[in-house]
C-alpha cells in the first residue's frame, strides 16, 4: 500500500529532506539534521509540515453538549476564539486519541487529531455522535497545516505570512482572510516555545511554506519535533497516551473535568482518582550519555517495575532522560536502573519535564 503524501511532499524532496513512512504518510524527519533543526526552534524559529494531521469540523445546535459528551475537558461556556487541550476516552479510561479542540464560533469546533488516528478517531466521533443535533465532518483533505514555532515565531507570522496575530494568547484562535483565502490560525505548538499553528486550504499551505523558506525560517522534521516535545514533558499518543495509558496514569488528570455532569470515560476516571491505580508515568534521569529508547525495561534493586514509553540523550540540556511507565509504588526521588542491552544503568526518577517551557501567556 502506497503512503499519502502532504500538499508539500514535492517541496519536502527538492529541500533534500530525508524522508520515511509516519502514520500512513510519506513525512520529512530531518533536513539538515536533528540538533540543528532543534536548537533553531528554540532560539530563533523553525516551521514545521503537520498537514498529516487531521482536522474535523463540529457543528450544530448540540455542538457544545456534543463536546463534552467525548472530551475530557469542559467546554461550557467557552467564548469563541479559545483553544482547549483534553482527550476522548473510552468508557474504561483508556484513551481514543488526544486533541485540541479550537472553538471558532458559537456551535463551531475545530478539533485537530493524530494522524495515525483518523481512521479510528472518525469512527469513534460518529458513532458517538448518534442522537445529538450535530453535523460532523472529516475536513482532513480540505486543509494543509503548518506550525511555525519558536521565539521569533510571532515576526514571521506577522511580517512574512501578513498574519495579524500579536493579539492573540496562548491558546486562542481566528479566523482570518488572506489573498481572498480562509486562513484559521491558533497560537499552540507542540514544542514549548511560543508558537503558531496555521490551517489553510494546500494551496494557501504551499504559498506560505514557500514564503517562509525565502525568508530564511528553518525546515523541520518530526525527528527534532519529537524531541522538542519530549523535553518539555508533552505527550505523545502511543507512547504517553494509549487505549491502555488513561488520563490519570499519565498525570494528566488538570485536562479531565470531573465536575462535568457526564462524559464518556468519566466513572472509570473518577474511579482511577479515588481508589488509585496499579502505574503511572514517571521521568527518569540518568548518569551518564546512555540512550534509553522505548520499551527498554526499568529496573528497582533488580526487579522489573516498568518499561521506557520514550527515552533520549536531550539536545538542550544535554542529559540522559525518559520517561516510563512504572508500578504506581515508584515514587520521586527513587533510584531506579534502565537495562540497555546486557548492562543497566542507574538513574533517579524525576517530573516528567526536562526543560522549561516559554510560552507566551
Amino acid at each position: 500500500m502506497t503512503n499519502k503524501r502532504t500538499c508539500l511532499y514535492d517541496k519536502h524532496v527538492a529541500l533534500g529532506a530525508q524522508m520515511t513512512p509516519f502514520a500512513g504518510f510519506d513525512m520529512p524527519i530531518q533536513y539538515t539534521g536533528i540538533i540543528d533543526e532543534h536548537n533553531a526552534v528554540r532560539e530563533h524559529c523553525g516551521v514545521f509540515d503537520v498537514s498529516h494531521m487531521g482536522e474535523v469540523m463540529v457543528s450544530g445546535p448540540e455542538a457544545d453538549k456534543y463536546i463534552n459528551h467525548i472530551f475530557t475537558n469542559d467546554v461550557t461556556g467557552l467564548p469563541a476564539g479559545k483553544v482547549l487541550y483534553g482527550m476522548l476516552c473510552y468508557p474504561d479510561g483508556g484513551v481514543v486519541d488526544d486533541t485540541c479542540i479550537c472553538k471558532l464560533d458559537e456551535q463551531l469546533f475545530l478539533m485537530t487529531i493524530n494522524a495515525a488516528n483518523i481512521d479510528k478517531d472518525m469512527a469513534w466521533i460518529e458513532q458517538n455522535g448518534k442522537g445529538f443535533n450535530v453535523v460532523i465532518e472529516n475536513k482532513s483533505d480540505a486543509y494543509g497545516q503548518l506550525a511555525v514555532q519558536g521565539p521569533e515565531a510571532e515576526e514571521k507570522i506577522e511580517k512574512v505570512l501578513g498574519l495579524a496575530c500579536k493579539d492573540l494568547k496562548f491558546y486562542e484562535v481566528k479566523r482570518l482572510e488572506k489573498d481572498g483565502e480562509k486562513v484559521i490560525v491558533s497560537r499552540t505548538g507542540y514544542t514549548g516555545e511560543d508558537g503558531f499553528e496555521v490551517y489553510g486550504t494546500p494551496g494557501y499551505i504551499v504559498k506560505a511554506w514557500d514564503k517562509l523558506m525565502d525568508a530564511g525560517v528553518k525546515p523541520c522534521g518530526l525527528g527534532c519535533r519529537d524531541t522538542l516535545r519530549f523535553e518539555v514533558g508533552l505527550p505523545l499518543y502511543g507512547d504517553e497516551l494509549s487505549d491502555k495509558i488513561s488520563p490519570v496514569m499519565a498525570g494528566l488528570s488538570m485536562f479531565v473535568k470531573f465536575d462535568k455532569e457526564e462524559f464518556i470515560g468519566k466513572e472509570a476516571l473518577l474511579r482511577q482518582k479515588t481508589e488509585g491505580i496499579s502505574q503511572r508515568l514517571r521521568g527518569i534521569e540518568l548518569e551518564g550519555n546512555a540512550i534509553p529508547r522505548h520499551g527498554y525495561k526499568v529496573l528497582k534493586d533488580g526487579k522489573e517495575v516498568g518499561e521506557v514509553t520514550t527515552g533520549y540523550r536531550l539536545i538542550s540540556t544535554e542529559k540522559s532522560c525518559a520517561v516510563a511507565l512504572v508500578d504506581a509504588s515508584i515514587k520521586m526521588g527513587d533510584r531506579v536502573e534502565i537495562q540497555i542491552r546486557k548492562k543497566t544503568f542507574p538513574g533517579t526518577v524525576v517530573k516528567k519535564k526536562f526543560y522549561e517551557k516559554h510560552y507566551k501567556k
